[in-house]
């Protein structure tokens, strides 16, 4: 049986997949993304080990909770993918016992080739698609998108459900181009249920401080509705051109 670090866990989730989750929030992140809430997640030698059967264990008192809402369990991080086999082996355990919905929570930033067991028993992917542009991916996250995107398309190919995520920070991942090539992409990939414009929060400043890091983005003020409302809009423009081009 494998074990794996865990930074945290939430037995009551609410916005991280459909219905009630369980999400636990894996240790380890290869990233380094600028407004990250969880820096303290990126350290892979440290968490708390716990074993497929801990974490089963701390779901049981809930799962009628889960089940009743059409719930289930979501892994994210960190990056889950970094701890796969230990994830696989919590998926099928999860499906095996309870019959439970699995989401995987995931920048992309893995080798597919790693992934596929991993993938087998993973019902929908909460996948974060931060910045359209090369090099101001790297910028934003500490690495460039290729992977992500590969990754992407892969999901696609496999006919893995996907939820699309962009977190909207101004002055960063808000570029009208950027916004239209993220819409375009996204008319490229079958199996999109949904696409989530999340606008970038500040709650997580104080984990910074805490580990001794500088916070880049000091002065960088959340977003409004219309503001989220124009990156919609601008993603939605971007498919539908995508669209009329094939």
């Amino acid at each position: 049986m494998h074990t794996g670090r865990i930074h945290s866990l939430e037995t009551f989730g609410t916005v991280d997949g459909p219905g009630i989750r369980f999400v636990l929030f894996m240790q380890g992140c290869a990233l380094q993304c600028l407004y990250c809430h969880n820096p303290d997640s990126w350290d892979t030698s440290v968490g708390t080990v716990k074993s497929v059967e801990d974490i089963l264990d701390e779901m049981e008192p809930y799962i009628e909770y889960y089940k009743n809402s059409g719930g289930g369990i979501t892994v994210t991080g960190g990056e889950p993918t970094l701890q796969a086999p230990f994830v696989a082996e919590l998926f099928r355990g999860c499906k095996e016992r309870w019959g439970l919905h699995t989401a995987l929570d995931s920048s992309g930033f893995c080798d597919v080739a790693h992934a596929g067991a991993l993938l087998d028993v993973t019902d929908l992917v909460l996948l974060d698609l931060k910045y359209m542009n090369r090099e101001g991916h790297r910028k934003l996250t500490s690495q460039p998108n290729d992977r992500i995107l590969q990754f992407a398309r892969h999901l696609s190919d496999r006919g893995t459900r996907m939820w699309i995520r962009r977190v909207l920070v101004p002055g960063w991942t808000d570029g009208e181009d950027d916004l239209l090539a993220l819409g375009r992409f996204i008319g490229e990939l079958g199996g999109i249920d949904k696409i989530e414009v999340l606008p970038y929060h500040r709650m997580g400043v104080y984990k910074w401080e805490q580990i001794g890091k500088r916070y880049e983005l000091e002065n960088v003020a959340e977003p409004g509705s219309k503001e989220v409302d124009r990156a919609c809009r601008l993603i939605r423009e971007g498919r539908l051109q995508s669209t009329m081009s094939l």
